[in-house]
């Protein structure tokens, strides 16, 4: 169950799992790659962790048991 990472790729955008040494897959644009992670992420339960052109996070989902639940 490892947090799924949307970072830049020599060829666009990728997958990786947070542990991972190699992208779980590439996609053209981030849009795709948001997608993919998506899917991934909810499968397993994880989190998407979605960076920016800098390498900056940018936006989290979380598709597991969250922690920090918000307060309602």
């Amino acid at each position: 169950m490892a947090n799924q990472h949307i970072t830049k790729h020599p060829n666009g955008w990728q997958v990786k799992g947070e542990d991972n040494k190699k992208a779980s897959s590439v996609h053209k644009t981030q849009k795709d790659a948001i997608a993919a992670g998506r899917e991934v992420a909810r499968n397993q339960g994880s989190e998407l962790i979605i960076h920016g052109e800098d390498g900056k996070i940018r936006a989290r989902d979380s598709y597991g048991n969250d922690p920090f639940p918000p307060r309602g």
